[in-house]
């Protein structure tokens, strides 16, 4: 059985539409990881009744990609044989491109990944150097030939079972890192699909996030770089540090959630919301 990891923060615009897809495919499971929210993203979650919804809802901002490390934790208790992880603002038409992703999984692949940049464009200076980074790391690792510049940072990606169960969830948390683990433990690694970017529709968002992401993204690989050269972990480049929204990322959390999933105890017990049984297409119970 399969499990869709569904990250949301304030996707009250896109969660219906990317919903819309992802209730279509054959998983057992729908986690929504919901952190921070302040919007309407769970009341839209709770009008849907269908069973199939786990809710791990955290009143607190989790940070970037965090919450996809939460739910491959939960999706590994579950004990599913494949995790396909897409962000809650992607609504665009990809349904057949999210069922070549868990298809390669079913067929041996332990990490399947998306091109999102399956042409040359003109790319602005920003996003020129985020590229150039990616594709640093993935010949580092010996990758590229079969990678080009994708990577879990960037898409939609799947997990095999076996993946789940050996990837650090520190890895997950700093999708780079997963490229480098996946390597270092000999798993099938594979690009299962192409979707552009825009097909995507992930929202614009403002020019200084765009920065901090790129920011982001460029000191993971450099984490990822000094993993795989065995070298003290940075995230210094010349004169620069590059954190971006590292510092947000809690991976106290994390770790917290990690040990309360092996004890089902009260920080569980807080965080997990599924359809209760009298309970389906009214409302929620939290699992006890």
């Amino acid at each position: 059985m399969f499990a869709a990891v569904i990250p949301a923060k304030n996707e009250e615009k896109s969660i219906l539409a990317a919903l819309t897809t992802i209730l279509r495919l054959p998983v057992g499971y729908i986690i929504l990881v919901l952190n921070g929210c302040t919007d309407r993203t769970f009341e839209l979650i709770r009008s849907i009744p269908d069973p199939r919804l786990h809710i791990l809802y955290f009143t607190e901002p989790l940070g970037i990609d965090i919450p996809r490390a939460v739910g491959a934790l939960y999706a590994r208790h579950l004990g599913v044989k494949g995790t396909l992880f897409i962000d809650g603002d992607m609504s665009g038409d990809i349904y057949k491109n999210l069922l070549h992703l868990i298809t390669s999984i079913e067929s041996g692949t332990d990490l399947a990944l998306t091109n999102c940049y399956p042409y040359i464009t003109n790319r602005q200076k920003l996003a020129h150097l985020v590229l150039k980074f990616r594709a640093r790391l993935n010949r580092e690792l010996d990758l590229f030939k079969i990678l080009g510049l994708a990577t879990p940072t960037h898409g939609p990606h799947a997990l095999s079972e076996h993946a789940l169960k050996i990837l650090p969830s520190e890895a997950i948390a700093i999708p780079p890192l997963t490229l480098y683990w996946a390597k270092k433990n000999n798993l099938s690694i594979k690009v299962a699909t192409s979707i552009p970017h825009e097909a995507l529709h992930s929202p614009r968002k403002h020019r200084n996030h765009a920065r901090l992401i790129a920011e982001t993204i460029i000191g993971d690989c450099l984490m990822g770089l000094a993993l795989h050269q065995n070298a003290p972990l940075t995230r210094t480049l010349g004169k620069h540090t590059l954190l971006g929204y590292h510092p947000e990322r809690r991976f106290d959390l994390l770790a917290e959630w990690e040990q309360s999933l092996k004890y089902q105890d009260i920080f569980y017990e807080q965080h997990v919301i599924i359809p209760g049984p009298s309970t389906l297409g009214k409302s929620e119970g939290i699992l006890t």
